[in-house]
């Protein structure tokens, strides 16, 4: 077999290959949100540095936590997950310098605490205000007096 043939194979394979996948993640993104309650959300997972570290990602309210999905993984899992009595929203901001090249255009950062460390996700307005209505609206019983464990 020719050199040209085989190039030409592998680059037919590699193209099967990132169709699948474009495929996949379409498919995936569709039974994650087929239950609703699903928004665009970044995840900062290293703060250390100034406008680094940004994950795209989607986020899905499921009962009493909010489950964070890598936006180019296949996983049907979540990455990440927090539950809503430990999470409190602390405030938000624009978006500066780099982070406004590594996240969504119409993005606000906004800054959460948990008892495991503060956490930074980046969503649209409309977003926040359902995040922070789903924050607020605690099942029944809830204390609001004390803070989170």
């Amino acid at each position: 077999m020719p050199v040209w043939e085989w190039l030409l194979d592998a680059a037919g394979a590699l193209l099967l290959f990132v169709l699948l996948y474009g495929v996949a993640l379409i498919v995936r993104r569709r039974v994650l949100s087929r239950n609703g309650g699903t928004f665009e959300v970044s995840y900062r997972v290293r703060p250390e540095r100034a406008g680094r570290g940004w994950l795209l990602g989607l986020g899905r309210y499921s009962g009493e936590s909010l489950e964070w999905f890598r936006i180019f993984s296949l996983s049907p899992r979540p990455k990440r997950v927090w539950e809503r009595s430990t999470l409190q929203y602390a405030g938000r901001r624009d978006p500066e310098g780099v982070e406004q090249m590594s996240l969504y255009p119409d993005h606000v950062v906004i800054s959460c605490t948990t008892p495991d460390g503060d956490v930074e996700l980046a969503m649209n307005p409309s977003s926040l205000m359902g995040f922070q209505s789903w924050l607020e609206a605690g099942p029944p019983g809830t204390d609001w007096t004390r803070s989170p464990r």
